[in-house]
């Protein structure tokens, strides 16, 4: 299982799904452009003293990494407005999880991509959640339901 990041805009929420993958023993991939440098204080904060665990690539473009890492690899397009509920998603255990900007969202030309996409149920009251909301929502319910949380490497 892998997080994908697409043009990340904002340094803490990639700092806390950095954390979150170095806790899931999950990759995690940039997609640049980013909207920050990797070295921005924000993005090591969110990380906290955890960034040796994360297994991080930075890629420069979509097209370099599906070239090079995404070939044979399912990829879930996350949407907060299309896609099969997230609890009814038959996820597998290599799937790459893949997120949008904070700002716009996954574009039209990656969401139609793939015909494997996901949308995590909410209410009216909220255009979206954070985005390192989401990524935890979305990794947790895929390694669940993907059987990677019964491995015993889980406390």
């Amino acid at each position: 299982m892998r997080v994908v990041l697409f043009e990340p805009e904002i340094p803490p929420n990639t700092g806390n799904i950095a954390r979150l993958c170095a806790g899931m023993e999950t990759e995690l991939h940039l997609i640049e452009p980013l909207g920050f440098r990797l070295e921005d204080r924000y993005l090591k904060r969110a990380g906290l003293d955890y960034w040796p665990k994360v297994s991080m690539r930075v890629w420069p473009d979509w097209q370099t990494y599906m070239d090079q890492a995404g070939l044979g690899i399912r990829h879930v397009m996350t949407s907060a407005r299309g896609g099969m509920p997230l609890h009814r998603f038959p996820f597998l255990r290599n799937d790459a999880l893949v997120f949008g900007p904070e700002t716009r969202g996954l574009p039209s030309l990656l969401l139609t991509s793939s015909p494997h996409r996901v949308r995590i149920p909410i209410t009216d009251n909220i255009r979206s959640l954070n985005l390192s909301t989401a990524a935890g929502i979305v990794l947790f319910q895929a390694m669940a339901s993907s059987g990677l949380l019964d491995e015993g490497r889980f406390a």
